[in-house]
């Protein structure tokens, strides 16, 4: 990858009359990526997409893609291609002309389009569908010739928006490791938008989480999901338990349990009430051996059958008033023979807390 970014944006903000969309917005791609920004609904994510492909233009700041301002370009003449979350393919035309509709406007010879479409086709396992019309094709087909006409001109970068949100579960998991492969294979900038965290997870190169037209942070889908900057991260991206707890010298109290600082490396320098953050896996039932730290007795109130492991809901007076839900596999309660009302000990994770 290049020292310089590929795409560069710098101080963007976006108003709709009083309504901020987004504010100061600075982000550096680079050349290869595959970039999802990630956040709820009108947290900005579409306005940002938006405004790097000319379709929105921002109140004010710089974009630069390969070294050249395209603040205030033409759509036209910006290096991208998209897809769109409704496919927006051309009803009346045959998947032939809708894959070459980029070419076409470009003047490129009549055989050479011919030649660029099959290679496309072949790419997004659909050969032999050019006479085909988009009411004949599924979602998830539709959504490959979508990605098939977005790549037509080999663009040097593409936006995705919410490509995946129209499609069933099963095609849903189905076609994102064909985008992320065919993405790689390419080499092609990438930038998604999604709302799904599973999506941006098991995606991106980086993620960008969004929320109320601020990014909360960028990193790797681990640094992410592991080492969320800001409560709403970690709160929005997985699942995760909030437990009420206090600091004071030193250490971590959440009911009758107390945790040095150091052995959750928490820097904080906060003294008082604190929100406690643990994903549900950093809960453990086994091993836990005698003179183990962090270890309380729970009940189980509920049990959701997920496949392989179940969310399991348990009360632990000790620790907290509020239920409390860990990952367990499904062998493990056949094995222990635990059921609702069944008592086990659990052991927390002190080094995976969280304290915001």
């Amino acid at each position: 990858m290049s020292a310089s970014p590929f795409l560069s944006l710098s101080h963007l903000h976006k108003a709709f009359g009083q309504f901020v969309a987004l504010q100061d917005i600075n982000l550096d791609i680079r050349k290869g990526e595959l970039v999802c920004f990630l956040g709820p609904s009108g947290c900005g994510k579409t306005t940002l997409l938006r405004i790097i492909a000319g379709l929105e233009v921002q109140t004010r700041g710089v974009i630069h893609q390969a070294g050249r301002d395209i603040s205030t370009a033409h759509p036209a003449e910006r290096d991208y291609g998209i897809v769109f979350q409704s496919y927006a393919l051309f009803p009346n035309l045959s998947v032939a002309d809708n894959v070459a509709y980029g070419l076409v406007n470009r003047k490129v010879s009549r055989d050479l389009v011919k030649q660029r479409v099959q290679e496309l086709l072949q790419l997004v396992g659909l050969p032999g569908s050019d006479n085909k019309y988009p009411s004949q094709l599924s979602g998830g087909q539709q959504q490959r010739i979508a990605l098939a006409r977005a790549l037509a001109t080999s663009p040097g970068l593409l936006l995705l928006d919410e490509p995946l949100s129209a499609l069933d579960a099963l095609e849903r998991v189905r076609l994102r490791g064909e985008i992320r492969s065919l993405q790689q294979s390419l080499g092609v900038t990438t930038i998604m938008v999604t709302h799904d965290q599973e999506e941006a997870l098991s995606m991106a190169d980086r993620i960008v989480v969004m929320n109320h037209g601020c990014i909360e942070q960028v990193g790797t889908p681990t640094d992410i999901y592991r080492e969320p900057a800001s409560a709403f991260v970690a709160d929005f991206v997985g699942q995760v338990n909030v437990l009420k707890g206090s600091v004071s010298d030193k250490t971590l109290q959440m009911g009758e349990m107390r945790i040095p600082l150091e052995d959750i490396h928490s820097q904080t320098r906060h003294v008082g009430d604190v929100k406690v953050y643990l994903r549900p896996e950093d809960v453990l039932a086994r091993p836990i051996l005698a003179g183990d730290a962090c270890v309380f007795q729970a009940t189980i109130q509920e049990i959701e059958f997920l496949g392989a492991f179940c969310h399991v809901q348990v009360m632990a007076p000790t620790l907290s008033k509020e239920p409390l839900t860990v990952d367990l596999s499904l062998n493990f309660l056949a094995e222990q023979q635990l059921q609702v009302g069944s008592s086990l000990m659990l052991k927390l994770m002190a080094e995976r807390i969280k304290l915001f």
